[in-house]
Formats: structure tokens, C-alpha cells, sequence
């Protein structure tokens, strides 16, 4: 298999696991919202952490979802942190797999960006929660 092939399937292998864990709506909006100045960085995160990284073998989605979600806590991406909450949904992360791996960020990343986790998270489960309310 050449490069380019390997790319490709790279891409769509990519694309089929980012549409599992984060949902064809969400996956749709990016793509939809993608021009030609961002279409390479679409590309390169579809194949570099959906083709690669997620779709590796030995760990689980639920294993890969708590581990994402602890970094990004750690770093302070906010935004990132609330869609992998809501992301986890489809990953089978529970909620007190999320409180776990935002504890493990107050002691090794410090407080505050638990404390800043932890906000987001709730609101993401007050919005998830919402939602089930006016369809249930």
C-alpha cells in the first residue's frame, strides 16, 4: 500500500471513529464550518488522532475518553473538555469515571483546573439532563 492509500485509509478509518465518539452532528457542523484555510488541520486531526491514536488497538474507548478527558482538563482547553464530557455518552465513560479522572487532575495538575473541569462538566450533565427531560 502506497502513502497515499495509507493516508486515505487512514482518513476514513479516522472519520468512522470521530463519528462514534463525538457524533455525526457534531462531525457534520465541522466539517460544514471547514474552508480552505482549515480543511488540512480537519484532515491532519481525522487522521492523527481519530485514525491513529483512537483507533489503536488495547485500549477502549472508555479507557481513551477518561485519559482525554484528564488532559485536556490539565491543559485548560475548555471547550475541548465539554465536548469530550459530552462525547463520553457514546464512549461509555460514566460520570464517576469523569470525577476520577478530574480528581487525578487536582493532585497532579492542580486545583484550580479541576475545579475548572469539574464546572464545566456539570454544566454539560444539567444540559444532557435537560435535554433527556423534554424528550423523556
Amino acid at each position: 500500500m502506497d502513502d497515499v492509500s495509507k493516508t486515505a485509509n487512514r482518513y476514513r478509518i479516522g472519520l468512522e471513529v470521530r463519528r462514534s465518539v463525538l457524533g455525526d452532528p457534531h462531525v457534520d457542523r465541522a466539517e460544514d464550518a471547514a474552508t480552505d484555510f482549515d480543511r488540512p488541520f480537519q484532515e491532519l486531526i481525522t487522521e492523527a488522532a481519530w485514525g491513529t491514536v483512537w483507533a489503536r488497538p488495547g485500549w477502549s474507548k472508555r479507557e481513551r475518553s477518561i485519559v482525554t478527558l484528564a488532559l485536556l482538563a490539565a491543559l485548560g482547553h475548555d471547550e475541548e473538555v465539554a465536548m469530550h464530557v459530552r462525547a463520553t455518552v457514546n464512549t461509555g465513560a460514566s460520570r464517576d469515571d469523569i470525577c476520577e479522572a478530574f480528581l487525578h487532575v487536582a493532585i497532579y495538575a492542580g486545583v484550580p483546573a479541576a475545579n475548572r473541569a469539574f464546572k464545566i462538566a456539570k454544566d454539560v450533565f444539567a444540559q444532557l439532563d435537560g435535554a433527556k427531560s423534554a424528550h423523556g
